[in-house]
């Protein structure tokens, strides 16, 4: 392990630069066959943006043509008959997501199309958005079939810290499309921040911790700047170990700051509003339950398999991926074309990271009954993190610290057949 504490966000595991080539191709009825299906998350990926942010890896393209989102949802029509037909008459979601990208790049009229073809299940749903594109037309359409999250990427208040960020975009432009998301009625507003960009200190860092607070929102997501391969923003710090211990400062006086305010910390990057009650949806659990992605750059998994189409970062090979997918016959979406399988002892690893990366820890119990074994027996491994004082004495949870090092414990934790095929990926 390194000394730095900002090594991956280890927000999936195993990571799409894992996944290769199914062969033969397995039928989705054929991966989903004695799944649980009583209980998914669905995620529906829209990957469209006004502009590509200079830190952004997500698979996404800014501003296509308008004739390619309408195929694109054409697509994704399709794509959405042939999972159902897999999935079966029993399948349910308990929660939903919509994300990309930016979904509310579609127009009020598109984003109404969307929702017919994903339809009304009655469950908890999230959608993101950005500052350019929270119109009220569109927090309309979102509002309409009971949207209850709205998360919106500002990133910082301050218009010279956006603009460092690759984001340019101004503090007006972002408090209007706060006022609309309020208007709109919808229950929860997240807020996502980003600490350790370029000129930031810490009057500048409270000063948009301090403009986020005001609107009161449910909950904030606080995450570290990274610059990844591939994205088009450059480092100016005078070394690495200045900026990890710039992020490291933000990061903490954050954290004083939303406690202070009254916000619970649920992981490293997630705060909650302490007196905002629990949805009363059906429940999920990331561990146990599976994930439908719908969508081109959405990842599905059942207990064994994880599966997407290619993986791209680069402004070219995202094109050509969107191109393959919007060219597919409807037959191909009844397929899984790439992915990584997962045997025993890795299905164990994913529920560990799952857990170990939330404040609340490794349940114990849980684990047992549904591997049979010990966490702490299973993952030797534990012990280091203990000793550093990252994790508790019964290894079950991390402590404050090992919460603040959670970008380093969680790669640490990555298997080595699982770190061998991420270190075999072709970046495209």
């Amino acid at each position: 392990m390194t000394d730095s504490p900002y090594q991956g966000y280890l927000y999936a595991y195993p990571h799409k630069t894992a996944y290769r080539r199914l062969v033969p191709r397995p039928s989705l009825a054929e991966v989903w066959a004695g799944e649980r299906t009583d209980a998914l998350f669905g995620y529906v990926h829209v990957p469209f943006c006004e502009m590509r942010c200079g830190f952004c890896n997500l698979f996404t393209r800014a501003n296509p043509a308008a004739d390619q989102v309408t195929a694109y949802l054409d697509r994704l029509r399709a794509q959405t008959r042939a999972v159902r037909d897999a999935l079966g008459a029993g399948a349910r979601f308990a929660r939903m997501a919509i994300g990309g990208g930016t979904p509310t790049y579609l127009t009020a009229p598109e984003l109404t199309m969307l929702f017919e073809i994903v339809g009304d299940h009655g469950v908890p749903l999230s959608v993101e958005t950005s500052p350019a594109t929270a119109t009220p037309d569109r927090l309309a359409v979102l509002a309409a079939p009971g949207t209850t999250r709205v998360s919106i990427g500002v990133q910082s208040f301050l218009d010279a810290e956006a603009r460092a960020a690759g984001r340019p975009q101004h503090r007006s432009e972002v408090e209007r499309a706060l006022g609309v998301i309020r208007d709109a009625g919808i229950p929860l507003l997240n807020i996502d921040l980003i600490y350790g960009i370029d000129g930031q200190t810490a009057r500048t860092w409270r000063e948009s911790l301090d403009a986020a607070l005001a609107w009161r929102p449910e909950e904030l997501y606080l995450y570290p700047l990274y610059v990844r391969p591939l994205t088009g923003l450059g480092r100016r710090a005078r070394s690495w170990a200045d900026w990890d211990a710039a992020r490291l400062a933000r990061y903490r006086q954050a954290v004083d700051v939303l406690t202070g305010a009254g916000y619970a910390q649920l992981s490293m990057r997630q705060f909650r509003r302490a007196d905002v009650p629990a949805d009363d949806g059906p429940d999920y659990c990331c561990q146990d339950d599976g994930m439908v992605g719908l969508g081109c750059g959405a990842r599905s998994y059942t207990s064994s398999l994880h599966y997407s189409f290619d993986y791209a970062v680069t402004v070219g090979e995202v094109r050509a991926v969107l191109d393959d997918y919007l060219s597919r016959p409807d037959d191909d979406f009844r397929f899984a074309e790439f992915g990584y399988r997962l045997d025993e002892a890795e299905q164990r690893r994913r529920w560990l990271l799952k857990s170990l990366l939330r404040a609340e820890g490794v349940s114990a119990v849980d684990y047992r009954a549904r591997f049979g074994t010990s966490h702490v027996d299973d993952f030797p491994e534990l012990a280091a993190l203990a000793a550093r004082g990252w994790l508790r004495p019964e290894r079950d949870r991390l402590t404050a610290d090992g919460l603040a090092w959670s970008d380093a414990i969680g790669p640490r934790l990555v298997s080595a057949p699982v770190r061998a095929a991420m270190d075999g990926h072709v970046p495209r």
